[in-house]
Order: structure tokens, then sequence, then C-alpha cells
């Protein structure tokens, strides 16, 4: 079902409860939650382990890391299977290929190598998961629906994470790091479940035309970014967030400046407490049209409090500035519906999964050069420059961000 761009601009906004009384959303949400717990539990588990075996600072770091340094690879090469397959069999299949993985480092029968190569080679598959996903997202909640459960989906990554750092913490002590393994085991075989007794059936999106995925995906990749409504959406979403992301990651050593007291863990937490505050009032309480006038406006929130950070502020007023400003990541909601109307329907997995790729991407390569950088400037100085650049992108990219005539427009 399709919602034009006139009735979604003219639609009340949609309510948890909308979304809730869906129950395939309730199942989506469920299973991501799962998920995201496992694999938060996993990461912690590997990374122990890996630790513990080698003595190796950096091999804990890459273990830690494997989830995500693949996801670029995947994007690029894996992305056409997320629309060739049933988005069901794709979160299901990801699923069972996890537990397989995960039993197998549980049964502690690979080197540490072995390890971390098993770990980035499942990982190259999460962005077809990813994409499935995402893009069965607005086939179960029509219209503005669509854009509140986006909201709670990233609600739900950022919780789900806590709660996973928590409990891996907790079963690390309780039953090590291979019992927390067992543990993740478990927690895919009931994602898998959910996914499987709660999710309708649904063909693939598009057919085989005779080429391998790869191929395909470097074919579709290419032209999604060659559609200048696209890539212009594209860019909006991946660049104000990501750079931003170069200031979270010198979060721990401007704390350290500060003394201690476990001041990287007030940071952190303010700049969750931000984001998710922003994405529950902007998704909930601004009607449609008003979510997508506040775009760029929102946007520019990531950057502006961040500008302070050259005064090297105290803790608790950067604090209140982190969270002003990951507030600003709601700006992204007013995109949501501009971006799901721009890509062709056939192809809404693979554009999705571009989507989530390049950000996880853009972010890291943020966060690394944030790292580099805080060593020759000092750490506030890297978090206004990252506040700086995120600005800077969303004064170059104004006229994306800005709702117009383009959003109704049929994409070619």
């Amino acid at each position: 079902m399709n919602v034009t761009p006139t009735t979604t601009g003219a639609a009340r906004p949609a309510t948890y409860r909308d979304v809730f009384a869906v129950a395939e959303a309730r199942v989506l949400f469920g299973s991501f939650g799962v998920f995201m717990v496992g694999e938060t539990v996993k990461m912690i588990a590997l990374s122990v382990l890996v630790y513990e075996r080698t003595g190796s600072g950096l091999l804990a770091a890459l273990a830690y890391v494997t989830a995500f340094l693949p996801h670029a690879l995947g994007g690029l090469f894996m992305l056409a299977l997320a629309d060739r397959w049933p988005p069901r069999t794709v979160l299901v299949g990801y699923d069972l290929l996890r537990l397989a993985a995960v039993v197998t480092l549980a049964l502690g029968v690979l080197s540490p190598a072995g390890m971390l190569v098993l770990a980035a080679a499942v990982g190259l598959f999460a962005p077809v998961s990813n994409a499935a996903r995402a893009a069965l997202l607005p086939e179960v909640l029509p219209g503005d629906a669509y854009v509140l459960g986006r909201s709670l989906l990233t609600v739900a990554a950022g919780g789900t994470q806590v709660l996973g750092f928590a409990l891996g913490g907790v079963l690390l002590g309780w039953i090590g790091p291979y019992g927390a393994l067992w543990a993740t085991a478990a927690t895919c075989a009931l994602s898998a479940l959910l996914v499987r007794a709660g999710l309708a059936p649904r063909p693939p999106r598009t057919g085989r035309d005779g080429s391998g995925a790869v191929r395909e995906t470097w074919q579709i990749n290419r032209a999604l970014l060659a559609d200048r409504r696209i890539r212009g959406l594209l860019l909006a979403q991946w660049l104000p967030g990501s750079l931003f992301v170069g200031a979270e990651g010198v979060a721990v050593p401007y704390a350290a400046e500060l003394g201690p007291g476990g001041g990287a863990g007030v940071l952190l937490m303010a700049a969750a407490f931000g984001m998710l505050l922003g994405n529950l009032l902007v998704g909930r309480f601004v009607g449609p049209a008003h979510r997508e006038a506040w775009t760029p406006w929102l946007a520019l929130l990531l950057g502006v409090p961040m500008l302070a950070f050259v005064a090297r502020p105290g803790l608790w007023l950067a604090a209140a500035l982190f969270a002003a400003a990951t507030a600003g990541f709601a700006y992204q909601l007013g995109l949501a519906r501009r971006f799901l109307d721009a890509v062709p329907e056939t192809r809404r997995g693979q554009a999705f999964g571009l989507l989530s790729a390049g950000m996880m991407t853009i972010q890291g390569l943020a966060a690394t050069a944030g790292g580099a950088l805080s060593d020759a400037l000092g750490p506030g100085t890297v978090m206004a420059l990252a506040g700086a650049a995120s600005l800077v992108a969303t004064l170059a990219l104004w006229r994306v961000l800005t709702p117009g005539p383009d959003r109704t427009t049929s994409p070619s």
C-alpha cells in the first residue's frame, strides 16, 4: 500500500498504538531487539575470549568490531540478495547462519584467527539482513506509521545495545565467555523462530536477471547513485549525522581530560538520551508536514552545540550540549518518506542497504579520523571540528534537506 505525498502531508501523526497494533510490526521490533542483544553479547564475549587466548589488545579490538568491519564490503557485493530473495527467507536464513557460527565459536574448536575470520565472514551478510528488514517496514506500516516505526527501530537499536552491554557483563562474570556465546546462540534461534512464525511469506521484489549477485549489486548501486534525487537524499542522510560521530569517538579522552569519575559514561549516556528524546518527540508529536519542514533546522542542531567545545566546557555542560546535539538526529525522520518515495519499489531492499552501509562506513571513518586528530589537536577541538563539519554538510545540502516539489515527483 502506497501513500501519496499529499495524503502523507495532511494526515495526522501516527501513534505508538497504531504501530504496535500491527502484529507483524511487533514481530519486527521484537526480533530486532533480540538480534541486537545477542550481537552485543557476542561482540563482548568474543573480544574477551580472544584476549584471554592471545593477550593481544589489537586482536581483542578486532574481535569487537568484526560485526562492523565487513559491513561496507557486504554493501558493495551482496545487497542484491535483499531483493532477489523473499524477505522472510533472508531474515530467517541470516539468523540460522549466525546460529551455526556462534555454536562453532562456543565449541572452542577454532583458533583465535579462525574465530575472527568466521565472525567477519558472517558479518558480510549483515547488510543483506538489515536491508531486508528496512525494506519490509514500509510494507508492514504504511503511511506515517512507517516514519514512527523507523524512529522506534532507531530507539530500539540504542536501548537494546545498552541492555546487551549490561547482560554481557553479567554473563561473562557468571558463566564466562563460552557460556555467553551459548546464550547468544539461544537469541539467534529465538529471533529466527519469531520471524518464521510471525511474518507472512512474501515474494521477492525482483527476479534474477541472469547476472551474479555481485555484478547486480554493483549495477544497481551505480544506478541509484546516478539518480540525482536519490543521491542527494542518500548524502543528506549520510553526512550531517555521520560526521557528528567524530565527536562521539573522542568522548572518552575528553572526559579523561576533565578528571576521574566516570565522565565518559555520562557523556555517552547523554548522547544516547538526546537521540532517544529527539526521535520520540519528533516522531510522535510533530505532524508529517511540519516534520519535513523542520528537517534542515534539526540537522543544524547536530553541529551548532558542538562548536562550544572549543571552550572545553565542564562535564555537566558538556553532557547537556551532547544531548541537545544528538536530538538533531531526528532530522532523518523528515527524509524517511521522501527517500521511500524516491527509490523504485523493486529495488527498495538494496536502496535501504546502500543507505545503511554508507552510513556505517562514514561513521567509522569519522570516528577513526577523530581519534587520529585528538592526539595532535586535543579532544575538545576535535569535537568542535566534528560539529563544524556536520554544520558545513548541512548547509551544503540545505536544498536537499528542505522539502519541495521534488518529493511529489515519481521516481523514474
